[in-house]
């Protein structure tokens, strides 16, 4: 009796789900702590002001894509850096830059501002600049990375969804831009700049940010460039985060699961 195989990438997919559905039990901080990946801090210099980055190698032999990761609007948590976490799982070298470090004085890192209320008022006190700047400093280190096969790709949440869509119009050396439930830049003239594929996650429930979507595919198609995005009914604003939690609604669960999967199989074909 022969047997229905399936085809080597659609297994692998299958299994990083299973991977994700078994650490819905877990804390963000757990899922870290019992990774058997490389992680490390890596400090930048950029402008005097010292970088924090997070980076984690994959268990693979050859060179691999790196992927840049832009936190939230919380800064770099718990969960951002457990993300960048299981894109290594996945075979990619990932590394998200703390775009708070430094920028209070006191605060070296995200984690020592004392809630995370008082990080997002930081983080939208930033000058739009120097998050280009830092994210310029964190693409030139993704670059150099001996293990790196010279591509390098942007994918960022909230916030870091927006600047990621951002960063697209300013850095035209990227491979792609993922942007989970981002706005894109309001002005034509910074979309004409981008040369990349734009690909975008979103929730079926977040009215305010989907009632900016035609607007921007509208204007994406007339200047030719490739932007294409799925809505995941049932999902709120912020589901990767929420619906990796143990306590998750199913809604952002299935989100979380279906765009993860739709995620891998684009970065993967």
């Amino acid at each position: 009796m022969a047997l229905n195989l399936l085809p080597m990438k659609a297994l692998g997919i299958l299994f990083s789900l299973v991977f994700i559905v078994s650490a819905y039990s877990q804390t963000d901080l757990e899922v870290l702590e019992n990774s058997p990946r490389h992680q490390e801090w890596i400090e930048l210099n950029n402008e005097g002001r010292t970088l924090y980055n997070f980076v984690v190698y994959p268990e693979i032999a050859e060179k691999a894509k790196v992927l840049i990761v832009i936190h939230e609007n919380r800064g770099l948590n718990d969960w951002a850096r457990r993300f960048t976490d299981e894109l290594a799982s996945e075979g990619f070298i990932a590394i998200a830059p703390d775009l708070l470090s430094s920028t209070v004085e006191g605060k070296a890192k995200t984690s020592d501002f004392e809630s995370f209320d008082a990080a997002r008022t930081a983080l939208y006190n930033l000058n739009p600049n120097q998050v280009i700047s830092d994210l310029d400093t964190t693409f030139e280190y993704a670059k150099s990375i001996a293990a790196g096969n010279g591509q390098v790709s942007v994918v960022g949440f909230c916030w870091g969804g927006s600047q990621s869509f951002r960063y697209a119009t300013h850095n035209l050396g990227l491979e792609e831009a993922f942007v989970f439930y981002g706005t894109a830049p309001k002005q034509p003239d910074e979309l004409v700049k981008i040369e990349i594929p734009v690909y975008g996650f979103y929730a079926g429930n977040d009215a305010r940010v989907n009632s900016t979507l035609p607007a921007t595919e509208k204007q994406m198609k007339a200047l030719g460039k490739f932007y294409t995005y799925d809505i995941y009914e049932g999902g709120g604003h912020g589901f990767m985060r929420s619906g990796a939690q143990p306590d998750a609604s199913e809604g952002n669960k299935l989100a979380r699961q279906k765009a993860w999967k739709d995620l891998l199989l684009k970065l993967k074909s």
